[in-house]
């Protein structure tokens, strides 16, 4: 479980590809605290930690992501260099900053509009047509495992504001029109639609 307060933004090592696909990413997490089989959000993604290290003065572990991760996420895009938002799975006693983040992807929406309001960017997003009916005004998402509130709903687009904070400390400094990202809409939405046979 993750909370969508990303702490880390990693950098892919290298991808090694054969049906599913190994990821080494940089990481400023200490490689020695990373235990092996531990949870860590990768854009979103909860992947597990298979290895870590260090090379050339740099901490880094890897994931394994399977050939149904890579087909349902933005992953298979990655390439040596791609920036990554990171999260440590949620300890007992931590802090509750964002909402309740599983890591489960439910699908890739793409940035459609930009456009500054204020001293923020309003991120405009599209939806796949089979998710839009789960994102609400005010509701939560995670974007490539970003905890944030949403701000307008429009058939099959919804907006949120990224503040200059959000823009610096995640990837969404360096998105722009056409990017893909990973959705995830909250959990709360998914039973609430389970129970209304949505």
């Amino acid at each position: 479980m993750f909370t969508g307060i990303v702490t880390d933004v990693g950098e892919i090592k290298s991808v090694t590809r054969a049906g599913d696909a190994i990821f080494e990413i940089y990481t400023a997490y200490d490689a020695a605290d990373i235990s092996i089989g531990s949870s860590i959000s990768c854009n979103g993604v909860c992947l597990t930690t298979v290895r870590h290290g260090i090379s050339e003065g740099r901490n880094w572990f890897a994931v394994t992501a399977s050939a149904e991760t890579l087909s349902k996420t933005s992953l298979s895009s990655w390439t040596t260099g791609s920036k990554v938002n990171l999260e440590r799975s949620l300890r007992m006693g931590d802090e509750m900053g964002g909402h309740i983040v599983t890591g489960h992807v439910d699908g890739v929406v793409e940035v459609v509009n930009m456009y500054p309001e204020g001293d923020s960017i309003r991120f405009v997003f599209k939806v796949p047509e089979h998710l839009k009916h789960y994102i609400a005004p005010k509701g939560s998402v995670a974007i490539d495992g970003v905890s944030l509130t949403v701000n307008e709903v429009i058939d099959d687009t919804f907006g949120v504001n990224i503040i200059p904070h959000t823009q610096r400390v995640t990837t969404f400094g360096i998105m722009n029109v056409g990017y893909k990202a990973n959705l995830e809409i909250d959990i709360l939405a998914r039973y609430i639609a389970r129970i209304f046979g949505k």
